[in-house]
């Protein structure tokens, strides 16, 4: 069972401080050398729109200013145990998903807006109406549920998860994710726990069990990225070890973890780098991975 060395680990941290966002730089900090909480959210809050929701790449491959769903997506992952129930930016982020809802009360993959911003080739609606989807309304849903915040939007879009999940059999990667975020953070834990055990093999069969299968591949590490995650039950400790092995070894020779996903512009390159890099040190660090 291998280990990230202390030089490894300060390889990583020399390259989130030579290339990684403000926002993964403070959240690294926060995480791993005690600084305070305060900080990654008051820069978390500088990609806020004046409408509550967040744009400005705070997801990187979405650059423009504009406010999308995912976008408030990744500013609930970046304050992630650090914002309160009653925060004022969680807050104005649910007006704004209220604002955005369908008729079922979830929210669109991307917004028709986006094709006035520069965005990667993928990013790309569903009509001029596009329907509400578990990618990412689940993933927000579970997450605000986890603040414990109370807000009017919260339980039409929970409905629509538990809807949506009802109605699911064969489930791709990212769905898998945004599922299991849902079903780990929502209150009714009897129904999370079924629908979990209905779709445990296609929460399974999502991850990419052979650690040298090629493209863009989402493994058990990052199904179950803690060992307390709902997804650690789908795999066995040889699985988890043997991914866990292969995250040390795929640390690169500038400190970093790289995505393993199509690049479409220079800047993303250590955009998601610094993103992915911290999301690596958490989970090598949730299940003792790190020399002490």
């Amino acid at each position: 069972m291998k280990t990230l060395t202390e030089d490894a680990f300060a390889a990583a941290e020399r390259y989130l401080e030579l290339h990684a966002r403000l926002v993964d730089r403070l959240r690294f900090a926060h995480a791993f050398l005690g600084a305070p909480g305060e900080l990654v959210r008051n820069a978390v809050a500088a990609y806020q729109n004046l409408d509550g929701g967040f744009g400005h790449a705070i997801e990187p491959d979405l650059r423009g200013s504009g406010s999308q769903p995912q976008g408030a997506e990744i500013a609930l992952w970046m304050v992630e145990g650090i914002a309160a129930a009653d925060e004022p930016m969680l807050l104005r982020a649910c007006d704004w998903l209220e604002a955005h809802a369908t008729e079922d009360g979830g929210v669109p993959w991307v917004l028709p807006s986006v094709l006035d911003d520069e965005r990667a080739p993928w990013w790309q609606p569903q009509g001029e109406k596009p329907p509400a989807a578990l990618n990412p309304t689940a993933p927000i849903a579970g997450l605000l549920h986890a603040h414990g915040v109370d807000h009017p939007w919260l339980g039409p879009a929970t409905e629509f998860c538990w809807q949506a999940i009802a109605g699911i059999s064969e489930i791709g990667a990212y769905d898998a994710m945004c599922i299991l975020t849902f079903l780990e953070r929502v209150p009714d834990r009897e129904r999370a726990e079924a629908e979990f055990q209905r779709l445990r093999a296609s929460l399974r069969d999502a991850a990419a069990l052979d650690p040298d299968a090629p493209g863009h591949v989402h493994s058990p590490v990052d199904l179950a990225p803690r060992p307390d995650a709902m997804a650690r039950r789908l795999f066995s400790d040889d699985e988890l070890n043997l991914h866990l092995d292969r995250v040390i070894d795929a640390q690169g020779g500038d400190g970093g973890w790289a995505p393993n996903f199509e690049l479409w512009t220079p800047v993303v390159a250590h955009e998601w780098g610094g993103y992915l890099t911290l999301a690596r040190l958490r989970t090598l660090q949730a299940y003792g991975r790190i020399e002490q």
